[in-house]
């Protein structure tokens, strides 16, 4: 996987989680230790969508982040996308009504007019995006004025007391928990060369204020290996 480059990542990704899309839910419940849903929580309580606002699901999947606003707000609106189909088909099961719409579209090439959005979150989306700078000025560019963006990703382990024991889980926990729970051992080796090949949470929070994002700030947690990001618009 290393060694790809452009288009022949970015289709490796779409097949990737096209492969293991019927089992992606339960696998990364299984692997955060449950505390994914109250990551997700963080991430919209940081969004601060105002009521009745429309909220932009960048990387959406099986459309968690999105269906958690609508689930807060009967009023808003929100719009997953994503590049694998298969996920989003996963989510549109959950029979979330008009009030969440779907589109096939690549993080890259956002198919809405500047300014469209009150707020845009995503959920592990940045380490997979082939163009870090260009994924974040799309986001900046649909996001409206004083409107936040925030992402949640996993991040490389720091150096300190939990460095091994974070590498050890990436490395090896997580490839035999993909493999029992997705039945796809490959797909969860490359979320551990993914997540230590990414920028750490510094270096992402800085690309954000060059990408035009004001009040940048993070937080670390589960051992140093996951972050959540915000900025303002």
């Amino acid at each position: 996987m290393a060694h790809l480059t452009a288009k022949p990542r970015a289709e490796f990704v779409r097949s990737m989680f096209a492969r293991i899309a019927r089992y992606y839910d339960r696998a990364n419940h299984w692997m955060t230790f449950g505390q994914d849903a109250k990551w997700r929580r963080e991430v919209l309580d940081l969004a601060g969508l105002p009521s009745g606002g429309r909220l932009l699901d960048v990387g959406t999947g099986t459309g968690d982040l999105a269906l958690g606003a609508i689930q807060r707000d009967k009023s808003c609106f929100a719009v997953g996308v994503d590049f694998t189909l298969e996920m989003m088909q996963q989510g549109s099961r959950r029979h979330l009504g008009e009030r969440v719409g779907w589109l096939d579209a690549d993080a890259l090439c956002l198919p809405f007019a500047a300014k469209s959005f009150d707020a845009v979150v995503s959920g592990y989306l940045m380490r997979n995006v082939i163009d870090i700078k260009w994924g974040l000025a799309e986001q900046y560019r649909v996001l409206k004025g004083g409107g936040r963006m925030v992402c949640l990703d996993t991040t490389p382990p720091l150096d300190d007391a939990w460095h091994l024991p974070s590498r050890i889980y990436i490395r090896h926990i997580i490839p035999i928990v993909g493999k029992l729970l997705a039945r796809d051992a490959d797909a969860y080796v490359y979320l551990a060369e993914s997540t230590e090949r990414f920028v750490n949470a510094e270096e992402l929070a800085d690309r954000m204020l060059k990408a035009g994002f004001k009040d940048v700030q993070f937080h670390r947690f589960l051992g140093g290996t996951m972050a959540i990001h915000w900025g303002i618009k």
